[in-house]
Formats: structure tokens, sequence, C-alpha cells
């Protein structure tokens, strides 16, 4: 059985990021060092990074064909306004998954982290 332990995603402008995911969406940071920035989620259920670049990043476009799923245990109706309240311009609607209620938002390198209310 394989199981994924952790993900990591490159983006342009490491503090920026960092601002977006804690500010803004609320993340905590479990560790950083000039190279990352490591979060805790949902009481530190998940866990992943933003990072430089491990290879120049100019001219590609980033978070393509990327989605990062988190469960949330509150309303994600709720959710989505204080995010929204919180300056988040890029969530999409609510839409009803085989999962569970949920809603998309782009952070500022363009990859898809989907909130999910779990059934």
């Amino acid at each position: 059985m394989k199981t994924l332990t952790f993900a990591s995603l490159q983006v342009k402008d490491l503090e920026a990021s960092k601002d977006f995911y804690e500010k803004k969406l609320g993340f905590e940071i479990g560790n950083t060092n000039p190279q990352a920035c490591i979060f805790k989620y949902n009481e530190g259920e998940a866990s992943f990074a933003i990072r430089t670049p491990l290879e120049p990043l100019e001219g590609k476009e980033l978070g393509v064909g990327v989605a990062l799923w988190f469960a949330v245990k509150e309303n994600v109706d709720e959710l989505k306004e204080k995010l929204i309240g919180n300056g988040v311009t890029t969530a999409g609607p609510i839409i009803e998954t085989p999962f569970g209620r949920a809603f998309h938002v782009k952070d500022i390198d363009g990859y898809k982290l989907t909130f999910l209310e779990t059934k």
C-alpha cells in the first residue's frame, strides 16, 4: 500500500505565497526556512509546503493540473464567506461532489485548493 504523506508546491514568490496561505486562508505555519514554509492545516491533520523553485519557473504556468483537497469540519458556506471576507477573490461556487460539498480556491500561482465538507 502506498500513502501520500506530504505535498510541496513550488511558488514564484515565497513570502507572498506564505502571506496568502496564512493571512487569507488561515493556515497555521509549522516551520519555515529560507527555501520553504511548511503549513499545518485542520489542527495538524494535513501538512504541506510551499517552497522556492527546484528549477527555473520563468515562462511556465504553475498550478495547471494540480489540485489539493482539504477536508473541513466546518460548513463550506461559512468557510467560503470567511475566506472572501479575508480578501480571497478566487473562490468558485459551492459544488456537490461524490465526497461531499466543496468549493475551489486558486492561490496566487494558480494551484487549485479544494475545501471539502465531508459527509
